[in-house]
């Protein structure tokens, strides 16, 4: 009853963790396997499924003084997980390339253009696994186009995407705040390598959950394009269903903060760990031997199995 009396209609962050909660998970054991969360993407291969998050604006942020951006790539590091980080500015890059954390640059989409092909060559020439766009910033919360640390943003169209596409090449592009079948098909359509299911941890209020439309969006865009989500991902359990789902890959995101700021880097790969052991376990008693195995009619909601 309290949590009902809390809860805000129009809240997309807590309209999705409820979401994520109404999925349940059946067992299948009998002749069930240790399961391995190894995964490959974009020819590099991971411990884990599980991706750091594309975080801003953290640098001193963490109890001991140190570097927040640098502290949770360089966890990223030592777990050996895809690390995303935000918005940045060249001269504030090197020192999360030199974690060697393998990572993906994600580009706000500033006003000034060439400010966004600088940045993506950039990330090109200083060993970036992949760049991309978060378009989810493109409008702030009074409908006009955003600004962000005083950096006036821009509405972006396919043409611009396919420039932005051919400008990254050979590396992956990644455009992040994909919410819709329509936008994914149009990503594919402009050759995107992958995009990221999100709604930016509740910009739009009443935005849809992004587990809701992923299975629409694989539907629609086939096997080829990577598809990640994000948005109140914050045990191995939702990993799990974002797999069964269609995704290649779940992003946690502010739930790793406290343990950021607590203990830096090693309070980010204690978290990240548990997530992990959890993903392992669930995968282990659902018959699940590796990511690429994940049964979606595993999972049912409403006394409805969501794989039929």
């Amino acid at each position: 009853m309290e949590e009902s009396k809390n809860f805000n209609p129009a809240d997309a962050n807590a309209i999705t963790r409820r979401y994520l909660d109404s999925i349940l998970i059946e067992e299948r054991l009998i002749d069930a396997v240790k399961a391995s969360t190894k995964t490959t993407l974009f020819g590099h291969t991971y411990d884990s499924p599980i991706m750091m998050p594309a975080f801003s604006h953290l640098d001193e942020w963490v109890k001991n003084g140190k570097n927040s951006m640098v502290e949770y790539s360089a966890a990223a590091k030592n777990l050996n997980i895809l690390n995303f980080v935000g918005m940045r500015e060249n001269d504030k890059m090197n020192e999360i390339f030199d974690t060697q954390a393998l990572t993906v640059r994600i580009i706000k989409p500033y006003r000034e253009r060439k400010k966004i092909f600088d940045q993506i060559e950039y990330a090109k020439t200083h060993n970036a696994v992949g760049v991309g766009m978060d378009i989810d910033h493109i409008f702030g919360s009074q409908g006009d186009y955003d600004i962000v640390q005083g950096e006036p943003m821009a509405a972006q169209t396919m043409d611009m995407i396919r420039e932005y596409v051919q400008a990254a090449a050979p590396l992956p592009f990644i455009v992040k705040g994909v919410l819709s079948v329509r936008d994914a098909v149009k990503c594919a359509d402009c050759q995107v390598s992958a995009i990221l299911v999100s709604h930016h941890s509740g910009r739009m209020p009443y935005a849809i959950p992004p587990l809701k439309v992923v299975p629409s969006i694989r539907k629609a865009v086939g096997s080829e394009m990577k598809i990640f989500v994000d948005c109140g991902i914050s045990r191995g359990a939702d990993v799990f269903k974002a797999l069964a789902l269609g995704c290649d890959g779940a992003a946690v995101g502010r739930a790793i903060l406290p343990a950021l700021k607590a203990e830096g880097r090693e309070g980010v790969e204690k978290y990240i760990r548990k997530m992990n052991d959890e993903l392992r376990m669930i995968m282990g008693f659902t018959g699940t031997p590796s990511v690429d195995k994940v049964d979606p009619s595993v999972l049912w909601m409403d006394g409805c199995n969501l794989g039929i």
